[in-house]
């Protein structure tokens, strides 16, 4: 996510004078550094996924250190028509956290995309324990709609591509300016969680925007909303998160307040117009088999100005689920427990449900793929994976739909 940009010729000095301090770091010797493991207890949410991170951390500091890369190659056609083999330095994440004093914490995370092409803050809050069930959360926060948004580390996963929903329907690590509580309580098997914010958000660039359609990820060009509201009206964002420690986790939350710029110097502009997102993620770990299931569902609704055409949707919809089945897991040259996967995710986005007024007949802008994929991971913290996407879009018309395939062979690690 974009926060600001840095020109040229400071991009490679910051990414430089990083790539430094993180090389002086890992350089230390052992004795004055400690690794934080990730903990995979069964108590965590995916709202705990923040912290959920492996780190390094400096012998009495309170400053832990950690990150994760990701770079892949793909070869790709549309309609049979190929530009051939690229290469992609996708995005390389810096995570800092610090305990402050008992019961105050602060973690942030910043990442650096294609090759420091986009650099931004993703995350930097100042979190306030003061009871399991009640904690405060200030400053930069990724706003807790579905599971992906929170959950979103390259190395959590078995595909190269994140899910359509949550890169095509909703904007991806999506996080504004605010404030707000979270907290969990527990009895017996199962966990109860929930997240409250009031944040800075959408604007009028998911209807005013260079793809011509509702969509909500050019709220992401707007950078001003770190500084300020659009439209002085905050956005709520709530989560409910409810877990079995046998069964799974599932999720509901919701998203929504104004998003248009409707009076300006006390002269009204226009009504106030809403957006409102729901979603479900669910996952689950079959014992049996240890076969990994997670999905998310999400239903959007636009109040669209009655002057735009039909093009623009004011309901949206979009669906994943990845299906992981370990079929091989043992100790390999050094590698204890070193594990070989087959996947399948299945995407699905309707950016525009309906009929059109004049003909009755159903509105296109549809996309669905497939992707199998075959993944390994010589530890928990590092996965090469080789994917093959299917890919069937159809536009607005419902004209045949354009067929892109896809082979994408990369790795993604944590340090």
């Amino acid at each position: 996510m974009k926060i600001f940009t840095f020109p040229n010729h400071k991009s490679w000095l910051f990414g430089l004078l990083l790539t430094i301090v993180i090389g002086a770091v890992s350089s230390a010797q052992e004795d004055i550094i400690t690794k934080v493991e990730v903990d995979t207890s069964s108590s965590n949410l995916n709202m705990d996924a923040v912290y959920n991170r492996p780190f390094l951390a400096l012998k009495n500091t309170p400053v832990a250190l950690g990150g994760y890369l990701e770079a892949n190659s793909i070869y790709s056609s549309e309609d049979g028509v190929s530009e051939g083999l690229s290469f992609q330095a996708r995005r390389l994440t810096i995570f800092m956290s610090a305990t402050i004093s008992n019961r105050i914490k602060f973690l942030s995370e910043m990442e650096f995309e294609d090759g420091t092409k986009e650099i931004g803050i993703e995350f930097a809050a100042l979190d306030v324990a003061l009871h399991p069930a009640l904690n405060f959360r200030g400053g930069i926060i990724m706003n807790p709609i579905g599971a992906f948004n929170q959950n979103h580390d390259g190395p959590k996963w078995e595909f190269v591509e994140r899910p359509d929903v949550a890169v095509n329907l909703l904007p991806a690590t999506w996080s504004n300016a605010g404030f707000g509580i979270y907290g969990k309580t527990h009895k017996n098997n199962w966990i109860l969680g929930y997240e409250m914010y009031l944040t800075n958000g959408f604007d009028n660039n998911i209807i005013n925007n260079e793809d011509n359609k509702t969509f909500l990820p050019a709220a992401k060009n707007n950078d001003e909303r770190f500084e300020e509201s659009n439209n002085g009206k905050a956005l709520f964002t709530g989560k409910i998160a409810i877990k079995n420690r046998n069964l799974g986790e599932i999720g509901f939350s919701y998203m929504g307040g104004v998003y248009n710029k409707f009076e300006e110097d006390g002269l009204i502009l226009d009504q106030k117009r809403r957006v409102d997102v729901f979603a479900i993620d669910l996952k689950t770990t079959l014992k049996k088999t240890g076969t990994y299931i997670v999905g998310e569902v999400v239903f959007i609704k636009v109040d669209v100005p009655e002057t735009f055409t039909q093009q623009y949707g004011t309901k949206q919809f979009g669906a994943f689920v990845d299906v992981v089945q370990p079929i091989l897991k043992r100790n390999i040259l050094n590698w204890k427990n070193a594990t070989l996967n087959l996947a399948a995710r299945l995407d699905y986005v309707d950016w525009n449900i309906g009929t059109f007024n004049e003909t009755n007949t159903d509105i296109g802008d549809q996309l669905w793929a497939i992707t199998p994929a075959i993944s390994f991971r010589p530890s928990s913290q590092t996965v090469f994976r080789l994917n093959y996407r299917y890919q069937l879009q159809k536009d607005i018309l419902n004209n045949p739909a354009a067929k892109t395939t896809a082979w994408l062979f990369g790795f993604s690690t944590y340090f």
